[in-house]
């Protein structure tokens, strides 16, 4: 099974975590199937940056990123050579990865006025 550590996040993760996910899963997926909320506000199709995660391990290991997410990624908060939206990110079969919640992410849908 794939294993995901998931770096100390202020509301999500504070302490930090490692958690098992099923074999050919998105990050999103494993992450909600853990309890740890991220944001996904497009329903998970790639269409907004709010389930933005930075891999700090695994990169390599993840599926090659779409020319959409790319894009997309291009106007997420806090943008790094390693992010990647965690609802198109797959994780395979022992597969050992480490990402990074940003602090922030960019929620329209959530924002008030």
């Amino acid at each position: 099974m794939p294993k995901i550590t998931v770096l100390p996040h202020p509301e999500y993760t504070p302490h930090g975590t490692t958690i098992e996910a099923a074999g050919a899963t998105t990050i999103c997926d494993a992450l909600l199937d853990n309890n740890i909320d991220i944001e996904h506000a497009c329903g998970k199709v790639g269409a907004c940056t709010t389930c933005h995660v930075v891999v700090k391990q695994g990169f390599d290991l993840l599926n090659p990123m779409g020319e959409n997410e790319e894009d997309m990624l291009d106007t997420a908060w806090g943008l790094q050579p390693r992010s990647r939206l965690s609802c198109q990110a797959i994780v395979n079969n022992n597969d050992e990865i480490v990402v990074e919640i940003p602090k922030y992410s960019i929620n329209h849908a959530r924002e008030t006025i």
